[in-house]
């Protein structure tokens, strides 16, 4: 099975759902049954990241993400990109986040972490 691509995953999660798609489905096509997502400091379960991720998908009103670099090497995975996100409240958020992860033996995620730091909202790296 092909590997899948994290800024494919981050669309379909939060930028541009599918409203006739539910989280789980969504989920599942991205990510392992026993899948781990450490930011800041913290590692969450995959049950853990659904709960993040549905509080996050309902406060974004839309947002972008622009993939800066992708590397594969077998099971290892390293990703840079950029986000731009408008909130419900109307506040807008831009960051460029690092990830570096596995892939489980069926080409989805199962594990990554991250970190990132704000950027001016014009600002691409």
């Amino acid at each position: 099975m092909p590997h899948v691509h994290i800024g494919e995953a981050l669309r379909a999660l939060v930028f541009e759902p599918d409203p006739g798609e539910e989280l789980p489905q969504v989920l599942d096509r991205y990510y392992a049954p026993d899948y781990t997502h450490r930011s800041d400091g913290k590692t969450l379960n995959r049950e853990e990241f659904a709960g993040m991720v549905a509080r996050i998908r309902s406060q974004v009103a839309n947002g972008t993400v622009t993939v800066l670099d992708e590397l594969r090497d077998g099971s290892a995975y390293a990703e840079r990109h950029v986000f731009h996100i408008t909130l419900e409240n109307g506040s807008t958020q831009s960051r460029e986040v690092a990830i570096f992860g596995t892939f489980a033996e069926d080409g989805r995620f199962r594990h990554l972490s991250e970190t990132g730091f704000d950027i001016a909202a014009d600002e691409t790296r």
